[in-house]
Protein backbone atom coordinates (compact mmCIF):
# COMPACT_ATOMS: atom_id res chain seq x y z
CA UNK A 1 0.00 0.00 0.00
CA UNK A 2 1.62 3.30 -1.25
CA UNK A 3 1.66 6.59 1.11
CA UNK A 4 0.06 8.60 -1.43
CA UNK A 5 -3.33 7.14 -0.90
CA UNK A 6 -3.22 9.62 2.42
CA UNK A 7 -2.18 12.96 0.60
CA UNK A 8 -3.03 15.66 3.10
CA UNK A 9 -3.63 12.81 5.95
CA UNK A 10 -0.81 13.23 8.50
CA UNK A 11 -0.20 10.29 10.48
CA UNK A 12 2.37 10.97 12.78
CA UNK A 13 1.85 11.24 16.68
CA UNK A 14 3.01 13.91 18.19
CA UNK A 15 4.47 14.48 22.17
CA UNK A 16 1.62 15.10 24.60
CA UNK A 17 2.74 17.74 27.34
CA UNK A 18 1.90 16.96 31.06
CA UNK A 19 -1.39 16.83 32.68
CA UNK A 20 -1.08 20.37 34.16
CA UNK A 21 0.69 21.75 31.57
CA UNK A 22 -2.08 20.61 29.09
CA UNK A 23 -4.66 21.99 31.35
CA UNK A 24 -3.40 24.95 31.86
CA UNK A 25 -2.73 25.52 28.32
CA UNK A 26 -6.67 25.51 27.46
CA UNK A 27 -8.28 28.85 26.83
CA UNK A 28 -12.05 30.26 27.77
CA UNK A 29 -13.31 29.36 24.34
CA UNK A 30 -12.59 25.19 25.01
CA UNK A 31 -14.04 25.48 28.67
CA UNK A 32 -17.19 27.41 26.50
CA UNK A 33 -17.74 24.51 24.74
CA UNK A 34 -18.00 22.82 27.45
CA UNK A 35 -20.55 24.05 29.22
CA UNK A 36 -22.68 23.86 26.01
CA UNK A 37 -22.03 20.09 25.62
CA UNK A 38 -22.69 19.77 28.97
CA UNK A 39 -26.23 21.36 29.10
CA UNK A 40 -27.57 19.53 25.99
CA UNK A 41 -26.09 16.14 27.46
CA UNK A 42 -27.92 16.46 30.67
CA UNK A 43 -31.24 17.08 28.84
CA UNK A 44 -30.07 14.40 25.69
CA UNK A 45 -29.13 11.31 28.49
CA UNK A 46 -32.58 12.42 30.53
CA UNK A 47 -34.85 10.83 27.49
CA UNK A 48 -32.11 8.21 26.22
CA UNK A 49 -31.26 6.27 29.42
CA UNK A 50 -35.27 6.05 30.30
CA UNK A 51 -36.60 5.74 26.06
CA UNK A 52 -37.18 1.91 26.81
CA UNK A 53 -38.38 1.91 29.92
CA UNK A 54 -41.03 4.32 28.91
CA UNK A 55 -41.18 1.91 25.32
CA UNK A 56 -42.36 -0.82 27.20
CA UNK A 57 -44.25 0.46 30.21
CA UNK A 58 -48.20 -0.18 29.64
CA UNK A 59 -50.29 2.72 28.48
CA UNK A 60 -52.10 2.81 32.07
CA UNK A 61 -49.16 4.01 33.94
CA UNK A 62 -48.16 6.70 31.02
CA UNK A 63 -45.58 4.55 29.07
CA UNK A 64 -46.27 4.13 25.32
CA UNK A 65 -47.34 0.25 25.89
CA UNK A 66 -45.65 -1.08 22.49
CA UNK A 67 -43.69 -3.94 21.81
CA UNK A 68 -39.57 -4.34 22.08
CA UNK A 69 -39.42 -5.09 18.23
CA UNK A 70 -41.43 -1.16 17.83
CA UNK A 71 -38.71 -0.03 20.16
CA UNK A 72 -35.81 -1.14 18.14
CA UNK A 73 -37.24 0.51 15.11
CA UNK A 74 -37.20 4.02 16.91
CA UNK A 75 -34.03 3.53 17.91
CA UNK A 76 -32.42 2.56 14.76
CA UNK A 77 -34.13 5.40 12.56
CA UNK A 78 -32.69 7.75 15.49
CA UNK A 79 -29.42 5.98 15.28
CA UNK A 80 -28.89 6.54 11.45
CA UNK A 81 -30.18 10.10 11.38
CA UNK A 82 -28.00 11.28 14.27
CA UNK A 83 -25.07 9.57 13.71
CA UNK A 84 -25.19 9.78 9.38
CA UNK A 85 -26.32 13.84 9.24
CA UNK A 86 -22.68 14.71 10.70
CA UNK A 87 -21.06 13.11 8.00
CA UNK A 88 -22.24 15.69 5.90
CA UNK A 89 -23.25 18.76 8.13
CA UNK A 90 -19.91 18.63 9.86
CA UNK A 91 -18.70 20.23 6.52
CA UNK A 92 -21.45 22.90 6.40
CA UNK A 93 -20.12 23.96 9.62
CA UNK A 94 -16.85 24.52 8.34
CA UNK A 95 -18.50 26.85 5.58
CA UNK A 96 -21.10 28.39 7.34
CA UNK A 97 -19.71 28.88 10.98
CA UNK A 98 -20.37 26.96 13.83
CA UNK A 99 -22.10 29.57 16.47
CA UNK A 100 -24.75 29.74 13.32
CA UNK A 101 -25.38 25.79 12.92
CA UNK A 102 -25.21 25.29 17.00
CA UNK A 103 -27.64 28.26 17.10
CA UNK A 104 -30.31 26.18 14.71
CA UNK A 105 -29.42 22.89 16.46
CA UNK A 106 -30.70 23.90 19.88
CA UNK A 107 -34.41 25.41 18.32
CA UNK A 108 -34.60 21.79 16.45
CA UNK A 109 -33.79 19.90 19.77
CA UNK A 110 -36.27 21.90 21.69
CA UNK A 111 -38.81 20.81 19.16
CA UNK A 112 -38.11 17.70 19.34
CA UNK A 113 -38.71 17.52 23.39
CA UNK A 114 -41.89 19.33 23.19
CA UNK A 115 -43.12 16.46 20.05
CA UNK A 116 -42.21 13.48 22.42
CA UNK A 117 -44.08 15.42 25.51
CA UNK A 118 -47.40 16.34 23.22
CA UNK A 119 -47.58 13.00 21.30
CA UNK A 120 -47.06 10.05 23.76
CA UNK A 121 -47.73 7.26 21.27
CA UNK A 122 -45.68 5.66 18.89
CA UNK A 123 -45.56 7.71 15.81
CA UNK A 124 -45.28 11.02 18.02
CA UNK A 125 -42.23 9.20 19.53
CA UNK A 126 -40.56 8.36 16.41
CA UNK A 127 -41.19 12.07 15.38
CA UNK A 128 -39.22 13.48 18.16
CA UNK A 129 -36.81 10.97 18.21
CA UNK A 130 -36.17 12.02 14.24
CA UNK A 131 -35.97 15.76 15.13
CA UNK A 132 -33.62 14.86 18.58
CA UNK A 133 -31.80 12.90 16.07
CA UNK A 134 -31.13 16.12 13.45
CA UNK A 135 -30.73 18.16 16.34
CA UNK A 136 -27.96 16.43 17.73
CA UNK A 137 -26.11 15.58 14.23
CA UNK A 138 -26.00 19.59 13.64
CA UNK A 139 -24.86 20.43 17.14
CA UNK A 140 -21.95 18.15 17.41
CA UNK A 141 -19.90 19.17 14.66
CA UNK A 142 -19.61 22.84 15.72
CA UNK A 143 -18.95 21.95 19.16
CA UNK A 144 -16.27 19.04 17.90
CA UNK A 145 -14.95 21.78 15.40
CA UNK A 146 -14.70 24.58 17.53
CA UNK A 147 -12.72 22.27 20.35
CA UNK A 148 -10.06 20.94 17.57
CA UNK A 149 -9.66 24.54 16.44
CA UNK A 150 -9.01 26.14 20.41
CA UNK A 151 -6.66 23.16 20.97
CA UNK A 152 -3.09 22.56 19.68
CA UNK A 153 -1.34 18.78 19.26
CA UNK A 154 -0.04 19.05 22.19
CA UNK A 155 -2.69 19.28 24.59
CA UNK A 156 -5.24 17.27 22.11
CA UNK A 157 -4.79 14.09 24.07
CA UNK A 158 -5.67 16.00 27.70
CA UNK A 159 -8.34 17.86 25.68
CA UNK A 160 -10.35 15.18 24.46
CA UNK A 161 -10.12 13.55 27.92
CA UNK A 162 -11.49 16.34 29.71
CA UNK A 163 -14.00 16.73 27.15
CA UNK A 164 -15.14 13.62 27.58
CA UNK A 165 -15.23 13.56 31.23
CA UNK A 166 -17.46 17.20 30.64
CA UNK A 167 -20.06 14.84 28.15
CA UNK A 168 -20.07 12.25 31.58
CA UNK A 169 -21.21 14.39 33.79
CA UNK A 170 -24.20 15.33 31.41
CA UNK A 171 -24.71 11.80 30.87
CA UNK A 172 -24.67 11.28 34.79
CA UNK A 173 -26.82 13.84 35.58
CA UNK A 174 -29.62 13.78 32.91
CA UNK A 175 -30.87 9.98 33.91
CA UNK A 176 -31.13 11.31 37.58
CA UNK A 177 -33.43 14.10 36.43
CA UNK A 178 -35.64 11.79 34.20
CA UNK A 179 -35.85 9.19 37.57
CA UNK A 180 -37.33 11.53 39.74
CA UNK A 181 -39.24 13.46 37.09
CA UNK A 182 -40.61 9.96 35.43
CA UNK A 183 -42.28 8.75 38.85
CA UNK A 184 -44.39 12.17 38.88
CA UNK A 185 -45.21 11.68 35.23
CA UNK A 186 -43.32 10.46 31.98
CA UNK A 187 -44.18 13.93 30.18
CA UNK A 188 -43.08 15.56 32.34
CA UNK A 189 -38.87 14.72 31.54
CA UNK A 190 -39.24 15.99 28.20
CA UNK A 191 -40.44 19.06 29.38
CA UNK A 192 -37.62 19.78 31.95
CA UNK A 193 -35.13 18.88 29.00
CA UNK A 194 -36.86 20.99 26.95
CA UNK A 195 -35.82 23.58 29.46
CA UNK A 196 -32.51 22.41 30.48
CA UNK A 197 -31.04 22.77 26.59
CA UNK A 198 -32.87 26.04 26.12
CA UNK A 199 -29.90 27.43 28.94
CA UNK A 200 -27.50 27.07 25.61
CA UNK A 201 -29.24 30.23 24.08
CA UNK A 202 -27.48 31.85 27.50
CA UNK A 203 -23.79 30.16 26.36
CA UNK A 204 -24.33 31.17 22.71
CA UNK A 205 -23.70 35.12 23.98
CA UNK A 206 -20.57 34.28 25.20
CA UNK A 207 -19.41 32.55 22.32
CA UNK A 208 -16.45 33.86 19.72
CA UNK A 209 -15.89 31.42 16.69
CA UNK A 210 -12.25 30.45 16.93
CA UNK A 211 -10.95 30.70 13.24
CA UNK A 212 -13.39 32.74 11.57
CA UNK A 213 -11.81 35.82 10.12
CA UNK A 214 -9.58 32.48 8.10
CA UNK A 215 -13.12 31.33 7.67
CA UNK A 216 -14.69 34.40 5.75
CA UNK A 217 -11.52 35.27 4.05
CA UNK A 218 -11.49 31.55 2.71
CA UNK A 219 -15.19 32.44 1.53
CA UNK A 220 -14.26 36.01 -0.07
CA UNK A 221 -11.55 34.20 -2.19
CA UNK A 222 -14.14 31.40 -3.43
CA UNK A 223 -16.77 33.94 -4.06
CA UNK A 224 -14.01 36.05 -6.31
CA UNK A 225 -13.04 32.36 -8.01
CA UNK A 226 -9.61 32.75 -6.17
CA UNK A 227 -10.07 29.24 -4.73
CA UNK A 228 -12.31 26.87 -6.51
CA UNK A 229 -14.69 25.16 -4.21
CA UNK A 230 -16.29 21.70 -4.45
CA UNK A 231 -19.53 20.78 -4.03
CA UNK A 232 -19.63 19.56 0.20
CA UNK A 233 -21.05 15.83 -0.37
CA UNK A 234 -18.33 15.33 -3.33
CA UNK A 235 -15.64 16.64 -0.94
CA UNK A 236 -17.11 14.29 1.56
CA UNK A 237 -17.15 10.95 0.02
CA UNK A 238 -13.53 11.93 -1.65
CA UNK A 239 -11.96 11.68 1.83
CA UNK A 240 -14.26 8.83 2.80
CA UNK A 241 -12.68 7.12 0.21
CA UNK A 242 -9.16 7.00 1.97
CA UNK A 243 -8.05 3.29 3.02
CA UNK A 244 -7.60 4.89 6.57
CA UNK A 245 -11.05 5.59 6.46
CA UNK A 246 -12.69 2.81 5.19
CA UNK A 247 -10.54 0.46 7.64
CA UNK A 248 -11.49 2.54 10.55
CA UNK A 249 -15.35 2.89 10.02
CA UNK A 250 -15.55 -0.94 9.21
CA UNK A 251 -13.47 -2.06 12.47
CA UNK A 252 -15.26 -0.13 15.23
CA UNK A 253 -18.62 -0.86 14.20
CA UNK A 254 -19.01 -4.04 15.75
CA UNK A 255 -17.07 -2.12 19.27
CA UNK A 256 -20.54 0.52 18.69
CA UNK A 257 -22.86 -2.42 18.63
CA UNK A 258 -21.68 -3.48 22.02
CA UNK A 259 -21.35 -0.52 23.04
CA UNK A 260 -25.15 1.21 22.75
CA UNK A 261 -26.42 -2.26 23.57
CA UNK A 262 -25.55 -1.28 27.28
CA UNK A 263 -27.20 1.94 26.61
CA UNK A 264 -30.43 0.53 24.77
CA UNK A 265 -31.05 -2.62 26.45
CA UNK A 266 -29.59 -3.21 29.93
CA UNK A 267 -31.91 -0.84 31.50
CA UNK A 268 -34.83 -2.75 30.27
CA UNK A 269 -33.11 -6.09 31.54
CA UNK A 270 -32.01 -4.72 34.83
CA UNK A 271 -35.82 -3.44 35.27
CA UNK A 272 -36.88 -7.06 34.24
CA UNK A 273 -34.25 -9.36 35.95
CA UNK A 274 -32.17 -7.93 38.56
CA UNK A 275 -33.29 -6.95 42.20
CA UNK A 276 -31.68 -3.82 42.96
CA UNK A 277 -33.14 -4.05 46.28
CA UNK A 278 -30.49 -6.31 47.57
CA UNK A 279 -27.69 -3.02 47.02
CA UNK A 280 -29.72 -0.63 48.84
CA UNK A 281 -29.70 -3.38 51.67
CA UNK A 282 -26.43 -3.67 51.66
CA UNK A 283 -25.59 -0.23 51.88
CA UNK A 284 -28.25 0.96 54.60
CA UNK A 285 -30.42 -2.17 56.12
CA UNK A 286 -33.35 -3.49 55.07
CA UNK A 287 -35.27 -0.28 55.43
CA UNK A 288 -33.16 1.33 52.66
CA UNK A 289 -33.07 5.27 52.97
CA UNK A 290 -35.23 8.32 53.47
CA UNK A 291 -32.20 10.79 53.11
CA UNK A 292 -33.82 12.41 49.54
CA UNK A 293 -30.29 13.87 48.63
CA UNK A 294 -28.40 10.12 48.88
CA UNK A 295 -32.37 8.73 46.72
CA UNK A 296 -31.39 11.65 44.02
CA UNK A 297 -27.72 10.70 43.77
CA UNK A 298 -27.81 7.46 43.55
CA UNK A 299 -30.87 7.24 41.11
CA UNK A 300 -33.02 5.29 43.63
CA UNK A 301 -37.33 5.18 43.70
CA UNK A 302 -38.84 7.27 45.71
CA UNK A 303 -39.21 4.63 48.93
CA UNK A 304 -35.38 4.66 48.82
CA UNK A 305 -35.63 1.01 48.63
CA UNK A 306 -34.38 0.23 45.58
CA UNK A 307 -31.79 1.28 42.90
CA UNK A 308 -33.63 2.26 39.46
CA UNK A 309 -32.31 1.04 36.07
CA UNK A 310 -31.40 4.21 35.29
CA UNK A 311 -28.92 4.79 38.55
CA UNK A 312 -27.67 1.48 37.99
CA UNK A 313 -26.49 2.70 34.66
CA UNK A 314 -25.57 6.02 36.04
CA UNK A 315 -22.28 4.16 37.64
CA UNK A 316 -20.58 4.40 33.98
CA UNK A 317 -21.07 7.92 33.45
CA UNK A 318 -20.10 8.59 37.38
CA UNK A 319 -16.78 6.73 36.87
CA UNK A 320 -15.69 8.43 33.60
CA UNK A 321 -16.94 11.91 35.44
CA UNK A 322 -14.57 11.26 37.99
CA UNK A 323 -11.66 9.20 36.23
CA UNK A 324 -11.62 10.02 32.77
CA UNK A 325 -8.78 12.06 33.09
CA UNK A 326 -6.76 9.89 34.60
CA UNK A 327 -7.51 7.32 32.30
CA UNK A 328 -6.43 9.65 29.33
CA UNK A 329 -2.93 10.68 31.14
CA UNK A 330 -2.55 6.81 31.62
CA UNK A 331 -3.51 5.98 27.87
CA UNK A 332 -1.22 9.13 26.31
CA UNK A 333 1.35 7.01 26.85
CA UNK A 334 0.43 4.08 24.18
CA UNK A 335 -0.49 3.86 20.90
CA UNK A 336 -3.58 5.06 19.87
CA UNK A 337 -5.02 1.66 18.15
CA UNK A 338 -3.15 -0.14 21.09
CA UNK A 339 -5.15 1.49 23.88
CA UNK A 340 -8.44 1.02 21.15
CA UNK A 341 -8.06 -2.64 21.54
CA UNK A 342 -7.47 -3.31 25.69
CA UNK A 343 -10.69 -1.38 25.88
CA UNK A 344 -12.41 -3.35 23.18
CA UNK A 345 -11.77 -6.53 25.03
CA UNK A 346 -12.49 -5.10 28.88
CA UNK A 347 -15.83 -3.79 27.26
CA UNK A 348 -16.52 -7.53 25.80
CA UNK A 349 -15.33 -9.06 29.12
CA UNK A 350 -18.66 -7.21 30.80
CA UNK A 351 -21.13 -7.43 28.56
CA UNK A 352 -20.60 -11.38 28.85
CA UNK A 353 -20.46 -10.84 32.72
CA UNK A 354 -24.19 -9.58 32.53
CA UNK A 355 -25.04 -12.74 30.16
CA UNK A 356 -23.57 -14.87 32.68
CA UNK A 357 -25.14 -13.60 36.26
CA UNK A 358 -28.29 -11.34 37.36
CA UNK A 359 -26.84 -10.61 40.66
CA UNK A 360 -27.28 -6.88 41.17
CA UNK A 361 -23.34 -6.60 42.27
CA UNK A 362 -22.46 -8.26 39.56
CA UNK A 363 -23.92 -6.35 37.11
CA UNK A 364 -22.27 -3.17 39.09
CA UNK A 365 -18.91 -5.14 38.44
CA UNK A 366 -19.77 -5.46 34.59
CA UNK A 367 -20.59 -1.77 34.17
CA UNK A 368 -17.59 -0.52 35.89
CA UNK A 369 -15.65 -2.61 33.78
CA UNK A 370 -17.04 -1.79 31.11
CA UNK A 371 -16.81 1.82 31.68
CA UNK A 372 -12.93 1.67 31.35
CA UNK A 373 -13.25 -0.02 28.16
CA UNK A 374 -15.23 2.32 27.06
CA UNK A 375 -12.71 5.97 28.83
CA UNK A 376 -9.74 3.53 26.70
CA UNK A 377 -11.73 3.68 23.47
CA UNK A 378 -13.91 7.17 23.28
CA UNK A 379 -11.99 10.02 23.60
CA UNK A 380 -8.84 8.22 21.72
CA UNK A 381 -11.40 8.04 18.74
CA UNK A 382 -12.28 12.04 18.57
CA UNK A 383 -7.96 12.49 18.98
CA UNK A 384 -7.60 10.44 16.40
CA UNK A 385 -9.56 11.68 13.34
CA UNK A 386 -8.68 15.38 14.60
CA UNK A 387 -4.80 14.13 14.35
CA UNK A 388 -5.16 12.57 10.89
CA UNK A 389 -7.72 15.40 9.39
CA UNK A 390 -6.13 17.55 6.63
CA UNK A 391 -6.38 21.19 7.54
CA UNK A 392 -9.56 22.90 6.97
CA UNK A 393 -11.22 19.54 7.28
CA UNK A 394 -11.68 18.90 10.71
CA UNK A 395 -14.84 19.16 11.71
CA UNK A 396 -15.74 16.99 8.51
CA UNK A 397 -13.47 14.29 9.86
CA UNK A 398 -14.90 14.52 13.20
CA UNK A 399 -18.58 14.04 11.62
CA UNK A 400 -16.38 10.56 10.17
CA UNK A 401 -15.83 9.41 13.52
CA UNK A 402 -19.89 9.38 13.75
CA UNK A 403 -19.83 6.53 10.25
CA UNK A 404 -18.71 3.74 12.37
CA UNK A 405 -20.95 4.87 15.89
CA UNK A 406 -23.74 5.18 13.12
CA UNK A 407 -23.56 1.67 11.41
CA UNK A 408 -22.76 -0.12 14.71
CA UNK A 409 -25.76 1.82 16.54
CA UNK A 410 -27.81 1.72 13.80
CA UNK A 411 -27.79 -2.37 13.42
CA UNK A 412 -27.80 -2.60 17.39
CA UNK A 413 -30.99 -0.15 17.46
CA UNK A 414 -32.77 -2.85 15.44
CA UNK A 415 -31.25 -6.18 16.45
CA UNK A 416 -30.14 -5.91 20.04
CA UNK A 417 -33.76 -4.87 21.30
CA UNK A 418 -34.74 -8.33 18.40
CA UNK A 419 -32.48 -10.75 20.38
CA UNK A 420 -33.59 -9.63 23.76
CA UNK A 421 -37.25 -10.21 23.28
CA UNK A 422 -36.21 -13.48 21.46
CA UNK A 423 -34.32 -14.51 24.25
CA UNK A 424 -34.87 -12.53 27.33
CA UNK A 425 -38.64 -10.74 26.95
CA UNK A 426 -40.29 -11.09 30.80
CA UNK A 427 -43.38 -9.79 28.82
CA UNK A 428 -42.89 -12.96 26.23
CA UNK A 429 -41.56 -15.33 28.75
CA UNK A 430 -44.71 -14.55 30.93
CA UNK A 431 -47.20 -14.90 28.35
CA UNK A 432 -45.98 -17.98 27.53
CA UNK A 433 -46.56 -19.27 31.07
CA UNK A 434 -49.53 -17.71 30.70
CA UNK A 435 -50.41 -20.38 28.12
CA UNK A 436 -48.77 -23.35 29.59
CA UNK A 437 -50.80 -22.70 32.34
CA UNK A 438 -54.17 -22.90 30.94
CA UNK A 439 -55.20 -19.67 29.60
CA UNK A 440 -56.41 -19.48 26.29
CA UNK A 441 -54.34 -17.92 23.48
CA UNK A 442 -57.02 -15.02 22.83
CA UNK A 443 -57.08 -14.21 26.34
CA UNK A 444 -53.32 -13.73 26.30
CA UNK A 445 -52.93 -11.87 23.25
CA UNK A 446 -56.26 -9.73 25.13
CA UNK A 447 -53.74 -8.59 27.74
CA UNK A 448 -52.27 -4.83 27.30
CA UNK A 449 -48.67 -4.52 26.67
CA UNK A 450 -46.16 -4.87 29.56
CA UNK A 451 -49.00 -6.33 31.87
CA UNK A 452 -48.37 -10.23 31.15
CA UNK A 453 -46.32 -10.34 34.11
CA UNK A 454 -48.51 -9.02 36.83
CA UNK A 455 -51.17 -10.81 35.20
CA UNK A 456 -48.98 -13.85 35.81
CA UNK A 457 -48.40 -13.03 39.20
CA UNK A 458 -52.18 -12.55 39.88
CA UNK A 459 -52.75 -16.38 38.51
CA UNK A 460 -50.06 -18.10 39.77
CA UNK A 461 -50.07 -16.11 43.47
CA UNK A 462 -46.65 -16.23 44.00
CA UNK A 463 -44.98 -13.00 44.76
CA UNK A 464 -43.46 -11.05 41.86
CA UNK A 465 -39.63 -11.51 43.22
CA UNK A 466 -39.40 -15.54 43.57
CA UNK A 467 -41.64 -15.68 40.65
CA UNK A 468 -39.34 -13.55 38.43
CA UNK A 469 -36.35 -15.99 39.57
CA UNK A 470 -38.06 -19.20 38.64
CA UNK A 471 -39.08 -17.73 35.10
CA UNK A 472 -35.16 -16.29 35.16
CA UNK A 473 -33.47 -20.16 35.93
CA UNK A 474 -36.53 -21.60 33.60
CA UNK A 475 -35.12 -19.55 30.05
CA UNK A 476 -31.63 -19.10 28.54
CA UNK A 477 -31.71 -15.24 29.40
CA UNK A 478 -27.86 -14.53 28.63
CA UNK A 479 -28.02 -15.26 25.15
CA UNK A 480 -28.81 -12.46 23.46
CA UNK A 481 -25.56 -10.65 25.49
CA UNK A 482 -23.69 -13.55 24.49
CA UNK A 483 -24.20 -13.03 20.97
CA UNK A 484 -23.90 -8.92 21.42
CA UNK A 485 -20.08 -10.18 23.27
CA UNK A 486 -18.66 -11.92 19.55
CA UNK A 487 -19.98 -9.17 17.79
CA UNK A 488 -17.96 -7.24 19.62
CA UNK A 489 -15.00 -9.90 19.47
CA UNK A 490 -14.97 -10.13 15.80
CA UNK A 491 -14.82 -5.85 16.24
CA UNK A 492 -10.99 -6.64 18.15
CA UNK A 493 -9.59 -8.40 15.91
CA UNK A 494 -10.31 -5.70 13.41
CA UNK A 495 -8.56 -3.33 15.66
CA UNK A 496 -6.03 -5.26 16.11
CA UNK A 497 -4.83 -5.74 12.59
CA UNK A 498 -6.22 -1.65 11.92
CA UNK A 499 -3.22 -0.99 14.28
CA UNK A 500 -0.67 -3.32 12.84
CA UNK A 501 -1.38 -1.66 9.67
CA UNK A 502 -1.50 1.79 10.63
CA UNK A 503 1.83 1.20 12.02
CA UNK A 504 3.42 0.21 8.69
CA UNK A 505 1.90 3.33 7.04
CA UNK A 506 3.48 5.43 10.18
CA UNK A 507 6.82 4.02 9.33
CA UNK A 508 6.77 4.77 5.41
CA UNK A 509 5.50 7.83 5.92
CA UNK A 510 8.38 8.59 8.45
CA UNK A 511 10.85 6.75 5.72
CA UNK A 512 9.39 8.84 3.08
Amino acid sequence: MSTNSHSGNDLSEVKQLGMWASITSLGYIFWLVGGMELVERIAYYGVKASAGLYAKSPVSEGGLGIDLHDYGIIIAVWAMLQTFIPVFTGGISDRVGYKETIFVSTIIKIMGYLTMAFFPDFWGFLAGAMLLAAGTGVFKPGIQGTLVLSTKRENTSMAWGIFYQVVNIGGFLGPLVAVHMRQLSWDNVFYACAAIISLNFLFLLAYKEPGKDERLERAKKIKSGEIQQEALWKDALRELKKPVVIYYMLVFAGFWFLYNSLFDVLPIHIAEWVDTSIIVTSLFGPEGTSNGILQFWLGLNNEGTKVMPEGMLNLNAGMIMTTCFLVAAFTAKYRITTAMLVGCILSITAIMLVGAFNAAWMIVLAIAMFSFGEMMISPKKNEFMGNIAPEGKKAMYLGFVMLPQGIGWTLEGYFAPKLYQIYASKEIISRNELVSRGMSQSDVDAIPQGEAFMRLVDITGIEAQPLTHMLYEANNIGMAWYIIAAIGIISAVGIFIYGKWLLTMQRQQAAA
